[in-house]
């Protein structure tokens, strides 16, 4: 079963969505402008987050840019609008939203971690600043031998403002945090798995996020969304929390239908039949 739908901007499409057998395939679609970031594609990117957290039957979801690059980050008019002391990602219009993330640019990154599923980024061409904080909102990042990541904020006199302070030392340690930021440096699709900012390499990520996203399609839901809980929450909070937080969880899967099925069918050698 497939359903297409599309989530628009402010005055333009900018993110398509595409829902097959509960994995979305979610595309930034603004090509020509390398998927740059403009209150029409903050807003779509939080509506079509916000719109996931709650969808029925969804397992999965992978986001990757249409064209080239996955995104370059701000674009041009955000910059000249700076020169005046404006900021056109605070003209977005947002829906309403829950979380520490605030400001626009936070909820653009940040809702991909509010997603109650796994969300793997698939990355080619350029991730940059802005567009790299967004793919650092994803749980999993396959990226192109080729791409070229950077924290590039301080090449225009800024700072990673999208939840990237938070998130960068946690995969790549505080002292490469300190080094990619304050350089903007470029690193490439195998650099990137080693520092820890891409989970692996593939020559076709998005077909590679596919097939991993089909693949944890067939869990349980509830064991993977359970999973994602409590990975999110790791080292965010006290161990005695965490603990705790592991043991409600697991009882509540234990015994559960769909835990059972997972037994019965591995025993019986058959695809399992999860309900949502």
């Amino acid at each position: 079963m497939t359903e297409v739908s599309e989530t628009s901007g402010t005055s333009a499409q900018r993110v398509t969505v595409e829902i097959t057998d509960g994995v979305a395939d979610v595309r930034l679609a603004r090509p020509d402008k390398r998927n740059a970031l403009d209150p029409a594609m903050f807003a779509a990117l939080v509506t079509t987050g916000e719109r996931l957290r709650t969808e029925p039957g969804l397992r999965a979801v992978v986001l990757s840019g249409e064209g080239p690059d996955f995104c370059a980050g701000l674009d041009f008019g955000s910059f000249q609008a700076m020169r005046d002391g404006q900021r056109l990602s605070a003209t977005a219009d947002l829906p309403p939203g829950d979380g520490p993330a605030a400001a626009t640019g936070q909820r653009a990154a940040h809702v991909w971690a509010q997603v109650p599923v796994p969300v793997i980024a698939a990355i080619t061409g350029n991730a940059l600043g802005g567009g790299l904080q967004v793919a650092l909102g994803a749980d999993i990042r396959i990226v192109a031998p080729d791409a070229s990541l950077s924290v590039l904020e301080v090449k225009w006199g800024l700072i990673p403002d999208m939840t990237g302070t938070q998130v960068l030392p946690e995969l790549v340690g505080r002292d490469m945090a300190k080094e990619l930021t304050f350089t903007g440096r470029k690193v490439r699709g195998e650099e990137a798995v080693t520092l820890g900012l891409a989970t692996r390499v593939d020559p076709d990520p998005r077909k590679a996020a596919l097939e991993l996203a089909r693949e944890i399609a067939g869990r349980n839901p509830h064991a993977v969304r359970a999973a994602k809980r409590l990975l999110e929450s790791s080292g965010r909070v006290d161990i005695a929390t965490q603990l705790a937080a592991e043991q409600t969880e697991i009882g509540a899967l234990i015994g559960s239908p769909n835990q059972v099925e997972a037994v019965t069918a591995s025993f019986e050698k058959r695809a399992p039949r999860f309900t949502d």
